[in-house]
C-alpha cells in the first residue's frame, strides 16, 4: 500500500506535465515582436487560402475553417 502512492502521485505528475503547453519565451525587442506578429500573419493568411480551396460541405473545412472569414 505504501509503494502505490508514490508511484500514483508520480504518475498523476507525469500526465499532467504531458498534458501542458511547451513553454515559449515572449519576445523581448522590437525585432522579435515584429518576427512574431508576421508569423501569426503568415499563418492566418495560410489558413486563409486553405479555407477557399476546400470543399465547403467537407468534414475538413468544419473542423479546420471555423472562424475563418471567407
Amino acid at each position: 500500500m505504501s509503494i502505490r502512492v508514490p508511484l500514483l502521485i508520480g504518475l498523476a505528475v507525469a500526465a499532467t506535465a504531458g498534458a501542458c503547453a511547451p513553454y515559449e519565451a515572449e519576445p523581448v525587442s522590437v525585432y522579435q515582436w515584429e518576427r512574431k506578429v508576421q508569423e501569426v500573419e503568415r499563418r492566418e493568411a495560410e489558413r486563409q487560402r486553405l479555407c477557399q480551396t476546400l470543399d465547403k460541405e467537407s468534414a475538413r473545412y468544419e473542423r479546420e475553417c471555423a472562424g475563418v472569414k471567407s
